[in-house]
């Protein structure tokens, strides 16, 4: 009877013990601001690149990196990062591209034209013209019937050769186990 009453207070705590229906929470952790900064260049003494960055934990990093670009002019970009996005501001914004000349614009105009006019004959047929298919000429055909002829030939003398190899190594496998067998 104590057997019974033991596993019965024992089912029932086992079954209270069931804790899927408590919700646990992880609280954020406390913010880790922090800050860098670097400098490089390509060889020693030489400066062509700067970046530095500061955040204060709470997810706003700002900054602000210069670099010396291709026409060796200084670029600055100062930065904020927050949930928003990234916004950069230029100290230096590129120019625009310059305008087309009138004789660019000329061409330009006249490439579209032929370029429409192209397209329209090809949307009307679609398919080139049988006369346009490219033919072998009788030179041609001669040169791939020769070709074919020194290929089969030559496929002919491989096969061959292939077969003289596959021999001497059965061969020298014989023998080799022919010394085996003896020692």
């Amino acid at each position: 009877m104590l057997c019974h009453t033991l596993i019965l207070v024992l089912a029932a705590g086992l079954t209270s013990c069931d804790v899927s229906h408590l919700e646990t929470t992880t609280p954020d952790p406390p913010p880790k601001p922090y800050v860098f900064s670097y400098t490089a260049g390509r060889f020693p003494g030489h400066v062509d690149r700067e970046h530095t960055e500061v955040s204060d934990g709470s997810g706003v990093v700002r900054g602000k990196f210069a670099y010396v670009d291709p026409r060796h002019k200084v670029r600055t970009v100062d930065y904020v990062a927050d949930k928003e996005g990234f916004h950069p501001i230029l100290s230096d914004v590129p120019p625009e591209h310059p305008a087309d000349s009138e004789s660019v614009a000329l061409a330009k105009d006249r490439h579209f034209q032929l370029y429409s006019k192209i397209a329209e004959e090809h949307a009307q047929h679609p398919h080139p013209y049988e006369t346009s298919v490219p033919r072998q000429s009788a030179a041609v055909a001669e040169a791939t019937l020769k070709h074919s002829e020194l290929f089969r030939v030559i496929a002919e003398q491989h096969a061959r050769i292939a077969a003289e190899r596959e021999a001497l190594l059965r061969e020298e496998e014989e023998k080799q186990h022919l010394q085996e067998l003896e020692q």
